[in-house]
């Protein structure tokens, strides 16, 4: 596999400094946008100062990036987009040299200064990174979960969501990184039932939350999605009951059932209404049984002793004044709080 120091060096053989390079790197493998104001923070110089300046400047003259404004005229957003420093990090089919929503361009802004957050942190950006990672933990001999013999793995690795980079510190501690980008708590436990199983194996490990503002105000929702996903493993009873019932309400879903089963269904209903197992059965639907891989007592320990960690980051910038991107029709400011589902009701003009 590439790693980041190759990357590094293949960038500045294009004509970057290292320092450069490791900025655009970063860019490049985690959001393909960036303000002046971040790489002015990785640098360590000033920001809008004349080596800021002139990085961007540059940038744009060799057609790697193109500038576009916003509407406020209070800040420029970069795309970098040019196929040849994709090339050279080994991603020239990546989905950030594509032109992006202003919505999404904003939440990669989000992810970027996360990222800034934990220079020591070898991030994977990929599934293909994820799933030789896993493949390592679990060659490396860590604990199989409880509820299933050892070593079935059922291809927990090919089924992570990269959505979020995955990554560990130099002394080994897995990392996981999850952006909070609406005030509902959905997504996040879809996220932690698909990287239970990397939980399980990886020993150290830290969750991190970042939150901008205002969503850090929704924080205790999310930490109750926690005690449930990681701190509250099911019980073997529950989940030979949880298989039962999710194998008759979809028989259900497809047609008439007896009776006596449309009783138990209402019971269980009842049962397992909450949003936990509600989510639980819509990912049941897409793997099967392996859905119940995640749940394991080992998870809950590691938070217990220490091993396991869950912290909370709330990003000090603005970025309202980022939305929309130039545009005729001015959408409002607080449109970074919206769902992901109304997107089409934003502005569609496009970061080029």
């Amino acid at each position: 596999m590439v790693t980041h120091e190759t990357r590094v060096q293949a960038v500045v053989d294009l004509g970057f400094t290292e320092r450069q390079a490791r900025f655009l790197v970063l860019v490049l493998r985690h959001a393909g946008v960036c303000v002046p104001r971040q790489y002015s923070s990785f640098a360590g110089i000033a920001n809008g100062g004349r080596r800021c300046n002139a990085f961007f400047d540059r940038l744009v003259t060799r057609g790697f990036a193109a500038e576009v404004g916003c509407i406020h005229n209070r800040a420029r957003i970069y795309h970098v987009h040019h196929k040849a420093l994709y090339h050279a990090i080994g991603e020239v089919t990546s989905r950030y040299r594509r032109r992006v929503s202003p919505p999404l361009a904003v939440e990669r802004l989000m992810l970027l200064d996360a990222v800034l957050t934990m220079p020591s942190v070898e991030w994977l950006t990929t599934r293909k990174e994820e799933a030789a990672y896993v493949t390592e933990l679990a060659a490396a001999g860590a604990d199989a979960p409880r509820e299933q013999p050892a070593g079935r793995s059922s291809g927990t690795a090919s089924r992570l969501s990269s959505t979020f980079p995955t990554g560990f510190e130099p002394d080994g501690r897995a990392v996981l990184l999850y952006l909070t980008t609406e005030p509902w708590t959905n997504g996040f436990r879809s996220f932690l039932q698909g990287h239970a199983a990397l939980l399980r194996l990886a020993r150290p490990w830290t969750l991190r939350l970042v939150f901008p503002r205002p969503l850090d105000r929704f924080y205790d929702a999310y930490q109750t999605v926690i005690r449930e996903e990681l701190e509250s493993p099911l019980h073997l009873a529950t989940i030979s009951e949880l298989k039962w019932y999710f194998e008759h309400r979809r028989l259900a879903g497809k047609g008439p059932v007896d009776p006596q089963t449309q009783r138990f269904l209402e019971v269980a209903q009842k049962a397992f209404g909450t949003p936990r197992f509600t989510a639980m059965y819509r990912r049941w639907v897409k793997v099967g049984n392996t859905v119940f891989e995640g749940s394991s007592p080992s998870i809950a320990e590691a938070l217990a002793d220490g091993r396991g960690r869950v912290e909370a980051v709330v990003l000090p910038h603005s970025y309202r004044h980022l939305i929309p991107l130039v545009s005729e029709a001015r959408a409002p400011l607080h449109a970074i709080e919206k769902s992901r589902e109304r997107r089409d009701t934003l502005p569609q003009d496009c970061v080029t």
